[in-house]
């Protein structure tokens, strides 16, 4: 991609594929006999077809559009990781496969198990405060034993504030406890599995100086730098973003930022204008070609390769 400093191969740490089964399951939780099509016509939105593969062929023409060499696919409802597998199989090469569990789900830690040794997926992704348990949880301990044996492999948990865009727009409650949030929560866990890598996304989503003391003591955690960051109202010095960066560059170092878009749905796509702001934000602070090669795509590689 042409970039402010030439062109780099961008890679997005997180993209999430809003599958046919998705929708479903959100149709579900509406109600009163409520359809794809139906929420679909609420949103204003695309609805991809029930082949998974034609949504991911719609990801790849956009990404290509944007010169984007490749992304992190979200499932992102428990229970939908053959969406992305059926993805990634369809265009080998092409995304990384990252699927949602609830370590609740007695199922779960079999779900983990085939995801990362069958289904060819990368990154798993915890949600404590959605689905109301800690990471201290007992029935966590499983699927980080499974991961920790997976080389290439991450553990993607969210911290801090959590706000479903879609499920607001559907009018669909939102019963997340925050009190599962702190990326403090994390600290022993980090420690306990040092060779498993652990992503913070968006910078801990209002919990920031949380997320770099935890990055601090914790070498083997990375923050992405997905969405808007609006949380950065939160911040008593209402910190702009040039200023969450230089902090996190300070602490974390660029080795361990991974950029993210947070894009979702169609006909948006590819959320173009987040890679605009942050990459802009970034050459005026004066960041170099190589700490912005890693930003942008090298460290994810790494992580995953």
């Amino acid at each position: 991609m042409n970039t402010p400093w030439g062109e780099i191969p961008v890679q997005d740490a997180h993209v999430h594929f809003f599958s046919h089964s998705f929708f479903t399951a959100l149709a579900a939780q509406k109600g009163q006999g409520e359809s794809v099509a139906d929420i679909g016509h609420t949103l204003g939105w695309q609805m991809p077809l029930p082949e998974h593969e034609r949504l991911a062929e719609t990801w790849a023409h956009e990404l290509d559009r944007h010169h984007v060499a490749k992304a992190a696919l979200i499932a992102s409802v428990p229970g939908d990781e053959d969406s992305v597998a059926a993805a990634i199989a369809h265009l080998p090469g092409r995304f990384h496969g990252y699927f949602m569990v609830n370590p609740v789900s007695p199922d779960a830690t079999a779900r983990v198990e085939a995801g990362l040794t069958r289904k060819g997926l990368r990154g798993v992704c915890l949600f404590p405060a959605m689905q109301g348990y800690s990471m201290h949880d007992p029935r966590v301990r499983p699927i980080l034993d499974v991961a920790a044996t997976q080389p290439g492999c991450v553990v993607f948990v969210h911290c801090g504030v959590l706000s479903v865009g879609v499920r607001r727009k559907l009018g669909l409650p939102s019963p997340f406890d925050m009190r599962f949030s702190n990326p403090i929560d994390m600290h022993a866990i980090a420690l306990k599995y040092p060779k498993l890598h652990f992503v913070v996304p968006h910078f801990g989503a209002g919990y920031f100086r949380e997320a770099l003391m935890l990055c601090d003591l914790c070498p083997n955690v990375y923050l992405d730098t997905s969405s808007t960051n609006s949380w950065t109202r939160y911040e008593p010095s209402h910190a702009d973003l040039k200023t969450v960066f230089r902090h996190a560059l300070e602490i974390v170092g660029p080795r361990r930022l991974l950029f993210g878009s947070d894009s979702s749905f169609f006909p948006r796509g590819w959320h173009s204008a987040i890679f605009e702001i942050q990459s802009r934000a970034l050459y005026e602070m004066g960041i170099s070609a190589d700490d912005a090669r890693l930003i942008f795509g090298e460290n994810l590689a790494r992580l995953l390769s």
